[in-house]
């Protein structure tokens, strides 16, 4: 399937689409890419950022939470898109993913409201202290999102025993 089609398939989530598009998306996306070059553990990439929202439109829907589908996927592709920063200079992750979050959303159409849930979500995605459903949702599914169960490092991976995902729950 090409970008054309999946653009045709996303047009009811228009929003999320532009992120993906957008310049600065993409160049922090690379360097996120070149940053974990040569990781052996968990990456921050497409594949983590739409587990994220995958995990969290199911934690909205079982919770039955007021959150939107483009709102989730909006947090959940800009949650990490500054892992880069704090690699090369020190920048807690989540402080410089929010800075490039805000300019993203400003430029995709989100309202001013929509983008203080997400910025919110976004500074709170690593501890959990952050309030309200967007949050939590993010939150959990951050943490409920890595495979460990399969993962190659799992051995030197610093994860406690008990944060390891090793069943498979959703």
């Amino acid at each position: 399937m090409d970008l054309i089609q999946k653009k045709e398939e996303l047009e009811y989530m228009e929003r999320v689409w532009k992120i993906f598009t957008h310049p600065l998306y993409v160049q922090n996306m690379d360097k996120n890419r070149k940053a974990e070059a040569d990781r052996i553990f968990c990456r921050h990439d497409v594949d983590h950022f739409m587990n994220v929202a995958r995990l969290a439109y199911i934690f909205k829907l079982e919770r039955n939470y007021e959150v939107s589908k483009e709102e989730i996927y909006a947090t959940a592709l800009l949650h990490d898109i500054g892992k880069w920063q704090q690699y090369l200079e020190g920048i807690p992750h989540e402080v410089a993913s929010a800075g490039i979050a805000k300019t993203i959303l400003d430029e995709t159409g989100f309202s001013v409201e929509e983008r203080d849930r997400i910025v919110k979500a976004i500074l709170t995605h690593r501890k959990g202290d952050g309030d309200g459903e967007l949050a939590e949702i993010i939150y959990d599914a951050d943490k409920l999102s890595r495979d460990c169960l399969f993962c190659r490092a799992e051995a030197e991976c610093n994860w406690s025993e008990e944060k390891k995902n090793k069943k498979i729950l959703w």
